[in-house]
């Protein structure tokens, strides 16, 4: 075994409780730590992820016990990919929060910082149902704990209906891992996939409902209509580099999908045959037109990149509705781009309010660095809505073409064309509002009002870092758009051999140690 593959879950298990209990009140102890942990984290993504590129599937018994009767971790083309995108993202927003001072505005956010990637990082590489469970529960109380980061009432209402949701989906997953286990007598992922497949379709029907019940509950965190209602909110209310962290908080929902509708509920499945496909295609099509609408009409900035993302899981799951591997790799390359993308315009978001007092969509003076917030705005506003050259355009590509010979076909093509027009009037009309109506003060002397809302802090290089961070990453998905996607097409293969993966982690118990 490896045990480089249970560090991405063990290091921030490790850290958080260290920096909650030990440097609670030293903040450059916690950052120091924290940022460690996060290099430390990103340069073990970038190893396993090389591991993974033999196209093996490499698994970790917990403490030795085969499979299915302990804990394995998974580390896949998939689950690697996933790990180091969480990982360069957790970095880049942690250098924002550093470098605006943003950490200090609450307490413990290193801790539950680091809390949060272990719940991201685990509910990638587990290979066991219940264990996802487990790691969804540890990412509902991190991200509700950096959600109010910082306290205000408005903050704590919005998580709460954030809770709320989540519970009930907690909820629904428990009852469908219950029916999973009634039905079959396990719960890890490879020994789910083999059972499952060996239940006629008569006695399918305790299947069936667990699968359904599944994809409510991965729905929910992949905020797809209509079990979308907590994001706009939580991301609207949350501090804006929160949000940008939470860009990859839809994906797990959306990895979920994937990983659980081609491994235990594939296609190949006759008890839920042509079911994902069925559910998806409409949720897509309401998912996208939500976003697109809600952009257009929001009357405040974070509201507005709020359902942009809501949008672009729509686009997202046109992709994954294809439940083919040429679908599939498009499906992994856009997941990665509207990542790096919602993070930039969070990011950038945090700086423009903070300057401007508040995210009200209205004209209003100029702010410190203008040019340079417009420019960065227009740049991230081209890659959330797919216009050329960033990888937003490459990505909307792939999907259209993997979804082309699809029987909805035609209303994927629609609702994404149509959905991306919209968003790109929504955009425009927000940065005409933000940068182009922005009145200038004849004096030189914002007013006396506008000053006491506003941070009047010096706009450097380091807090603008982590944008250019972001588009620096988009650009690289273009630059090496033929490495990058024969990588995605080699995961997307890897994903469809379900005989791989099963025989991978069910070895007999004499091959566990070696």
């Amino acid at each position: 075994m490896n045990h480089w593959i249970i560090a991405p879950v063990i290091l921030p298990a490790l850290l958080a409780p260290i920096i909650a209990f030990v440097m609670r009140h030293d903040i450059v102890l916690a950052r120091a730590a924290s940022a460690l942990g996060a290099v430390a984290l990103a340069a073990i993504a970038v190893g396993l992820t090389i591991l993974a590129m033999d196209g093996s599937t490499h698994v970790y018994y917990l403490g030795d016990w085969p499979a299915p009767f302990g804990i394995v971790l998974v580390l896949d083309r998939l689950s690697a990919m996933m790990v180091l995108l969480t990982s360069i993202l957790a970095l880049v927003v942690l250098w924002h929060m550093m470098a605006t001072g943003r950490d200090q505005r609450g307490r413990h956010f290193h801790a539950l910082f680091q809390f949060q990637l272990m719940g991201v990082c685990g509910a990638f590489l587990t290979g066991d149902a219940f264990n996802l469970f487990v790691f969804f529960e540890v990412l509902l109380i991190a991200s509700y704990g950096l959600m109010i980061h910082g306290g205000g009432r408005v903050r704590m209402r919005a998580g709460l209906q954030y809770v709320v949701m989540n519970l009930a989906g907690s909820t629904l997953f428990l009852f469908a891992l219950g029916a999973l286990y009634a039905a079959t007598g396990t719960l890890n992922m490879a020994d789910l996939a083999e059972k499952v497949r060996a239940i006629p379709m008569e006695d399918a029907a305790l299947v069936r409902v667990a699968a359904v019940l599944l994809l409510m509950v991965f729905a929910i965190k992949a905020a797809l209509v209509p079990v979308h209602f907590w994001l706009p909110g939580t991301y609207s209310n949350a501090p804006a580099p929160v949000a940008a962290l939470f860009a990859i908080m839809t994906k797990v929902g959306a990895y979920a999908i994937i990983r659980v509708y081609t491994l235990i509920f594939g296609p190949d499945v006759v008890a839920t045959d042509g079911l994902i496909t069925t559910l998806l295609v409409p949720a897509a099509t309401l998912t996208l037109a939500v976003g697109a609408f809600g952009a257009l009409a929001a009357k405040r900035f974070m509201p507005m990149l709020s359902f942009a993302v809501i949008g672009s899981m729509g686009t997202l799951t046109f992709a994954i509705s294809g439940m083919t591997p040429e679908a599939m790799s498009a499906a992994l390359y856009y997941m990665v781009h509207s990542t790096f993308a919602a993070a930039a315009l969070f990011l950038l978001a945090d700086l423009v309010t903070r300057r401007r007092g508040n995210d009200a969509l209205t004209p209003q003076m100029e702010t410190e660095k203008h040019g340079i917030f417009s420019a960065l705005f227009f740049a991230g506003a081209i890659a959330m809505t797919g216009m050329p050259p960033l990888s937003g355009f490459f990505g909307k590509l792939l999907v259209l073409d993997a979804v082309r010979d699809t029987a909805w076909m035609t209303v994927a093509w629609v609702a994404i064309l149509v959905g991306s027009l919209i968003t790109i009037v929504g955009f425009a009309r927000a940065g005409s509002i933000l940068f182009w109506k922005a009145r200038r003060n004849p004096n030189g002397d914002p007013d006396a009002q506008w000053v006491a809302r506003s941070d009047r802090s010096p706009l450097n290089a380091q807090k603008l870092t982590s944008i250019f961070t972001m588009l620096f990453m988009m650009a690289m998905l273009v630059a090496a758009a033929r490495p990058i996607s024969v990588y995605m097409d080699a995961a997307a293969a890897q994903i469809f051999d379900v005989t791989s993966y099963i025989e991978a982690v069910l070895r007999p118990a004499g091959e566990v140690l070696k």
